[in-house]
């Protein structure tokens, strides 16, 4: 299992593109091979998180190397961030809990 945690902050002038494009990308991500999951955070300073989850390494990097994908990541570089952190984890361990009445 590969984690990705991609840790953004929108630009202050970032325009109504942002939302279809990101709608756009996660429901292209949905279709790839080896996808697993998408969660979305927004922190009270406007960080935002996207953590997203891929079965390998390999779909990772389909995920990655994506045409439609990689003119996205052009846009987000030069119209909607300010700033992001892109973290690519190997999952070392899992422990899950789940409570049952």
């Amino acid at each position: 299992m590969v984690v990705i945690l991609f840790r953004t902050r929108l630009r202050t002038d970032v325009g109504p593109d942002y939302a279809p494009l990101a709608d756009r990308m996660l429901a292209l991500a949905r279709t790839m091979s080896g996808f697993v999951s998408f969660s979305h955070y927004v922190a009270p300073d406007g960080e935002r998180i996207s953590v997203v989850e891929f079965e390998s390494e390999a779909a990772a990097h389909a995920w990655r190397d994506h045409p439609e994908h990689r003119d996205a990541q052009r846009r987000g570089r030069s119209d909607f961030y300010s700033w992001y952190r892109l973290q690519v984890c190997d999952q070392v361990r899992e422990v899950v809990f789940e409570r049952h009445p």
